[in-house]
């Protein structure tokens, strides 16, 4: 077998990833009006000095009112720029690329934190600006029976959110950041105005599917006259939300995505309904690939799978296949934040302790050359019957 694709650099635009390994957004809720701690940099940096090539700091919102529960990152300010630098700079020094979503929770706005139950927040004394941070959506449609109605945004808004979006990238670029996401899945905001159950508009925005793509053609235009040419961007969808929005209706907007700038599709699905986003009756290894094989082969773009992929081989083969360009590896680097170089083991890459800083990289690689036994704790094959064929 040649060189393990899984950890061969990859070039977008002016970016270089030393290996396809991305670590994809993941809410902390850990951050204090708007702005990261202690606890961001920690999260972020351990999953940089595993190895990861790339490294996508969570859903950070373009206003306020995005804001889905308490603890949400903010960029609506200029006064983010520099708290969020100081996590970029930590990732770089560990020659990994930081990455950063921005995001809008829509009518989903003003949530519980999902460890403390699903459903709308509580009001509280400590929270200051709860009239402010009201639900707003394409229309006023509620998410299930026990959400709040949101309040429908007026034209005028909908064209200040594609301009506060377009400032966030900027704010996004000042921050050092290199990669840029769009959520546009999910359920938040891009979301619910793609799909005709959330958005029952009659202006420009809603109706026609070409209208509902409106809303994310826009924030994509104002994003790149912000976002500097030689830096990628990447768009999350629902490929399928298993609600009238799916595979063929996601190629015909990565289609379009493509001619505004766009390099990656980050596949994903669900979120427009209670319905967990479940591809057939059981989720299993890989769930989510097909969505990005079939977006990669017909909208000819470049694109990421998600999805319970938990071992190195079958990361290798889902790139082998042509399946995906770039590995995203969730909840199973918050098992193993070391996931990089522990698959690099595995996937028998020489040196494969070279890829994580030398503070530790060195020790292991030390204990290694003893040989008698000292595999890794985490040593174990790939589950085979769970590969890509």
């Amino acid at each position: 077998m040649s060189a393990p694709l899984l950890f061969s650099p990859m070039t977008i635009r002016g970016v270089t990833l030393k290996n396809r390994i991305v670590v994809p957004p993941m809410h902390q809720y850990s951050a204090i009006k708007g702005f990261p701690t202690d606890w961001h940099l920690m999260n972020a940096g351990k999953f940089a000095a595993g190895g990861a090539g790339l490294v996508i700091v969570e859903s950070t919102k373009v206003e306020r009112r995005g804001c889905g529960t308490l603890g949400d990152l903010g960029i609506w300010d200029d006064k983010f720029v520099e708290p969020l630098s100081r996590l970029v700079k930590f990732i770089k020094q560990q020659d990994s690329v930081a990455g950063i979503q921005l995001g809008h929770s829509g009518r989903k706005a003003r949530a519980k934190r999902p460890w403390e139950g699903d459903g709308p927040l509580t009001r509280t004394p400590d929270i200051e600006d709860w009239d402010e941070w009201s639900p707003v959506a394409p229309s006023a449609i509620a998410h299930s029976e026990k959400w709040p109605v949101p309040r429908a945004l007026e034209r005028s808004e909908v064209k200040d959110l594609v301009q506060a979006w377009g400032n966030a990238a900027r704010r996004a670029h000042e921050a050092g950041f290199e990669v840029l996401e769009l959520h546009g899945a999910h359920g938040y905001l891009v979301h619910e105005f793609l799909s005709e159950r959330s958005n029952q508009r009659t202006d420009e925005y809603g109706g026609s599917q070409a209208n509902r793509m409106r809303f994310i053609t826009e924030v994509t235009e104002a994003v790149r006259a912000h976002w500097p040419e030689h830096k990628p961007l990447f768009v999350r969808l629902s490929v399928e939300d298993n609600a009238g929005w799916g595979p063929e209706q996601s190629v015909r907007l990565a289609k379009i995505l493509k001619t505004k700038g766009v390099d990656v599709i980050d596949c994903s699905s669900g979120g427009i309904t209670d319905v967990a986003p479940i591809l057939g009756k059981e989720i299993k290894y890989s769930y989510q690939v097909p969505l990005s094989e079939y977006v990669r082969t017909n909208a000819d773009i470049m694109t990421m799978a998600v999805g319970l992929i938990i071992h190195g081989d079958q990361a290798e083969d889902i790139l082998r296949a042509k399946q995906a360009d770039l590995i995203a590896i969730g909840r199973e680097i918050l098992n193993n934040p070391n996931w990089p170089m522990d698959a690099a083991h595995k996937l028998g890459v020489e040196g494969p302790f070279r890829s994580v800083p030398p503070q530790f990289g060195w020790w292991l690689g030390t204990r290694a050359k003893r040989g008698f036994g000292t595999q890794p704790s985490t040593w174990q094959s790939g589950l085979k019957e769970t590969r890509v064929s």
